[in-house]
């Protein structure tokens, strides 16, 4: 990615309803110069698209669980990111390494739809469930470091048999 790329995806990160000519401002392209690379950013997936960043506790859901899971048959099929799916109050699924196969981020409205969504939880993925609760979160949604390229090794040419 060229250094000019890295500072639109750096401002968008910040502000991603920042407009093209104030893009341009910062970058001191044209236009219709950021509009293209915007778009072809967009188009490699490097943007993958803009959303609102909500308070979540305007909107009824203060409490933020993180729920580590793991099945209680480890030779069940590796399913329960589809499995759990349905269930709006997780936020993100995190495939980790470690004891748990996964990390949910979940958001609720109390203690008691938190024990409802872990039963859920439970139920549907057929996994045991360990559960922190957050009491607050000093920062989140913080724009990410672009680094700058790394070029991947080329694969081995001279693979003989």
């Amino acid at each position: 990615m060229e250094e000019i790329d890295r500072r639109i995806v750096t401002l968008l990160a910040h502000d991603g309803r920042m407009s093209f000519t104030d893009l341009a401002r910062e970058t001191g392209l044209s236009v219709s110069a950021v509009h293209q690379r915007v778009r072809r950013l967009e188009k490699r997936g490097v943007v993958r698209g803009y959303a609102a960043v909500i308070d979540h506790d305007a909107i009824g859901l203060p409490l933020t669980a993180f729920v580590s899971i793991k099945p209680i048959d480890p030779a069940a099929p590796d399913d329960a990111p589809v499995r759990l799916a349905h269930l709006s109050a997780i936020e993100a699924c995190h495939s980790v390494a470690g004891d748990e196969s996964y990390i949910l981020k979940v958001r609720v409205a109390s203690p008691v739809a938190l024990e409802d969504l872990l039963q859920q939880i439970r139920a549907s993925a057929n996994v045991s469930t360990r559960t922190t609760v957050v009491l607050s979160t000093p920062y989140e949604h913080r724009a990410p470091v672009v680094a700058p390229d790394v070029t991947p090794a080329e694969p081995d040419q001279n693979t003989s048999a």
